[in-house]
């Protein structure tokens, strides 16, 4: 008696309907996909002749005149480095209107209930006023 052979994991996969259908590339023929490689990079808009032929003085005077410029005279000698405090990944059951919330504020939203705990926690730990 034979006995039957188990299909592998790999085998199946190729018959079931899973993330990648062959005709699944058909359906991407008309969007606008464009490939870049390191071997042939796309060229930018940018003229680079012309910037490198610029002096400094005319790099100045584009800045000066560039309202979204940030000013080039900013003072760094008091600047102070600061190293976020490290994080702790955890799991935690957050009610979910709750959760709703911050998330409707949109992108941060860990940050600012992160922020919240602090402040709690800082008022927390505050000494107390004698009367």
């Amino acid at each position: 008696m034979k006995s039957a052979k188990s299909q592998s994991p790999a085998q199946s996969a190729d018959r079931s309907a899973g993330s990648f259908r062959p005709d699944a590339r058909d359906e991407t023929k008309d969007r606008n996909t464009t490939r870049v490689s390191r071997y042939s990079p796309r060229k930018g808009k940018t003229d680079w002749a012309a910037l490198d032929a610029l002096t400094d003085e005319q790099i100045e005077e584009a800045v000066r005149n560039d309202p979204d410029a940030v000013p080039l005279d900013i003072d760094w000698s008091d600047g102070v480095v600061v190293v976020p405090m490290k994080k702790i990944p955890i799991s935690i059951r957050i009610d979910e209107d709750v959760l709703d919330f911050f998330k409707r504020e949109g992108d941060g939203y860990q940050r600012r209930m992160n922020a919240v705990l602090r402040s709690y926690m800082n008022q927390m730990t505050k000494p107390k006023k004698r009367a």
